[in-house]
């Protein structure tokens, strides 16, 4: 850009030099943004012209004096005191080659206080018309060069914000139309740098910044520009510019465009990272009370929703969805019971979204059921809803079983809700007089005062379905003791229980006897029913032809592979060796099946209903009481 110094250098023929001030070099780089010429006749007749730019230099044509006194001295008094406060950038009038100093010492003063350099020129005005011209000229070329410049940073900018590249394509970018290197960074580490040595010769300049605490736009270094990507919120992103050219006032509003889309960039970047952390801690806490884990999933909930599981009881929803519209319904389902829930995208599954919600007995809400269902009569993301009953927190991970195989039902409703327990879980299908009988007649050896029925009535449900190990810690007792406790009930029923069925007809029991009503004793003389009679009834027949009923449409034999799995006790190497697969297919087609029946599988609930749902729809595997009335019907 054009500057006083480079005037006169440029255009020697225009006779240009400083009078005053008499050192004048701080001057030279004052940048010229225009030119306005002003005749001095019409100057005293007309007075100050009304419109003068900013960075524009003035020149005084036709004054032939030797000495400005009198009346025209006061006249470009008044002209410089209009100059400084319209921001130009000097006066300069057309002198003969014999004069040396036209301005008097007041007019000398005035222009050190206001620091506006006084200059004269013996050039004519037709040479500075040309001038004008060129520098009109100049500025329109510039002006195109910048709305070009600006129009390609606005093709920068991505379709999303949160876009991972996007910082380094705009730093890419602004470090070409600048030739400058280019930094964007948080004290900790690089977010963008262009070229890749940037970072090393822009780091002295930040370094100097964040010591000398300096403000948030400064020149910190000869040619180097620092702007934060946010300061009103007091973010540490910093974008750092440096070349071996000053920058003018078009480059610099250039970079302050720059700076405010990569702060949108920026800020989209700590929000989207605020965001995933906020998921990732919601997963986690469902996570852990799915464990059991109640205590750590409050602590762990404390900082984001505190109070929220000052509960004792629970239930759960699962909201069906497509994978591709998974995270909206996470949003839709967060507003639709703000404070009230905590919500989640199913790590294991994208067709579903989790929901927990805190119960508490004397404060009855009903309103979070209404507002899911709400979302899956509206024409949104969320097309089905299964609910579970109310459990105590330490069995949510029996509520989110239930809650998924009313969500499996649900599909089939006319309305696509289905929050009850009835018709939806299996031993709520039940004839929960004749199970009763049978649980306890099962049970019977342990149901007695001197097995302390208390104590294996709470170590068998936790044992079966976990490791000793797990079940140990969740107890908060030894090891041993669980072994202890597990083998004696084993003896006593007659039971293997590294056998999958025995484990499984004593875990329904046992959920029976714990969590239902006992029969009535009037009734006690009529004959038990087995297992299989309990299973052999329509509801159960249409509970197992709805569990199943996707996996018929999978081109793999999953159901083969499900048979030989349970026939193995659950174990994939010899189910593998059976059937001639390897063990990842094995694997493969387990993690199939969870997908369509959306049950886990390492789960002993989840075994359960595999292993019925075949028995009922294949007659395969055999369902009997135990191990020895298997082996007694072979």
């Amino acid at each position: 850009m054009l500057t006083l110094g480079s005037l006169s250098m440029h255009h020697p023929d225009l006779g240009l030099k400083f009078v005053w001030p008499v050192n004048s070099t701080t001057h030279h780089e004052d940048r010229v943004g225009g030119l306005i010429i002003l005749s001095f006749d019409e100057f005293l007749q007309n007075g100050i012209p009304g419109r003068l730019e900013k960075g524009a230099l003035v020149l005084l044509t036709g004054v032939m004096l030797f000495r400005i006194r009198g009346r025209i001295a006061v006249a470009i008094e008044e002209l410089l005191r209009q100059l400084s406060i319209n921001g130009c950038v000097g006066l300069i009038i057309t002198v003969t080659s014999t004069t040396t100093q036209p301005f008097s010492q007041a007019l000398r003063d005035m222009s050190e206080r206001l620091a506006l350099p006084l200059l004269v020129s013996t050039a004519p005005t037709d040479r500075w018309a040309d001038v004008h011209t060129s520098i009109q000229q100049a500025r329109l070329a510039s002006a195109e060069r910048r709305a070009a410049q600006l129009g390609s940073l606005m093709q920068q900018l991505p379709a999303q914000l949160a876009d991972a590249k996007a910082m380094q394509r705009i730093a890419s970018w602004l470090a070409g139309a600048l030739d400058a290197q280019v930094l964007v960074s948080e004290p900790d580490r690089v977010l963008a740098a262009s070229p890749s040595t940037a970072a090393e010769q822009l780091a002295q300049a930040i370094i100097r910044q964040s010591v000398e605490g300096g403000v948030a736009e400064s020149f910190t270094a000869p040619h180097t520009q620092l702007i934060s990507l946010a300061p009103a919120s007091g973010a540490d992103t910093v974008l750092a510019v440096a070349r071996h050219t000053p920058f003018d006032e078009s480059e610099l509003r250039l970079l302050r465009h720059a700076a405010k889309l990569l702060g949108l960039i920026d800020q989209a970047r700590l929000e989207y990272r605020v965001v995933a952390d906020a998921h990732r801690i919601r997963t986690v806490a469902v996570e852990l009370l799915l464990d059991g884990e109640v205590d750590k999933a409050r602590r762990v909930m404390e900082s984001m929703m505190p109070g929220l599981f000052d509960t004792d009881t629970a239930r759960f929803f699962v909201a069906k969805t497509q994978p591709v519209h998974q995270e909206t319904a996470v949003r839709l389902c967060e507003a639709a019971t703000v404070g009230r829930t905590l919500v989640i995208a199913d790590p294991r599954q994208r067709d579903r979204v989790l929901i927990v919600q805190p119960v508490r007995p004397d404060e009855p809400d009903d309103t979070v059921p209404a507002e899911l269902v709400r979302l899956v009569t509206a024409d949104g993301p969320v097309s089905a809803l299964g609910g579970s009953g109310v459990y105590s927190i330490t069995l949510l991970a029996d509520a989110l079983n239930e809650a998924c195989i009313a969500q499996q039902f649900a599909l089939h409703q006319p309305d696509s809700v289905a929050l009850s327990a009835q018709h939806t879980e299996l031993i709520s299908l039940l004839c929960q007089h004749d199970a009763q009988r049978w649980a306890r007649q099962l049970l019977s050896p342990l149901m007695t005062p001197d097995v302390q029925w208390e104590q294996m009535r709470e170590t068998l449900p936790v044992a079966l379905a976990h490791p000793y190990t797990v079940a140990a810690r969740r107890l908060h007792v030894h090891r041993n003791t669980v072994t202890r406790r597990v083998a004696r009930a084993a003896e006593l029923l007659g039971m293997d229980f590294a056998l999958v069925g025995d484990r499984i007809a004593v875990g329904l029991a046992l959920e029976l006897v714990t969590h239902r009503e006992s029969p009535e004793t009037s009734r006690r003389s009529v004959r038990v029913p087995t297992l299989q009679e309990l299973l052999a009834v329509p509801q159960i027949q249409a509970w197992a032809e709805t569990l199943l009923s996707t996996v018929h449409g999978d081109r793999r034999d999953l159901l083969g592979t499900a048979k030989a799995w349970l026939s193995c006790n659950a174990h994939l190497e010899p189910t593998a060796r059976a059937l001639g697969l390897s063990e990842v297919t094995v694997r493969t087609h387990i993690r199939a099946l969870e997908v369509h029946m959306s049950r886990d599988l390492s789960s002993l609930n989840g075994m359960r209903d595999l292993q019925f749902a075949l028995h009922i729809v294949t007659g395969e595997p055999r369902v009997l009481d135990s191990c020895q009335e298997l082996c007694a019907a072979a």
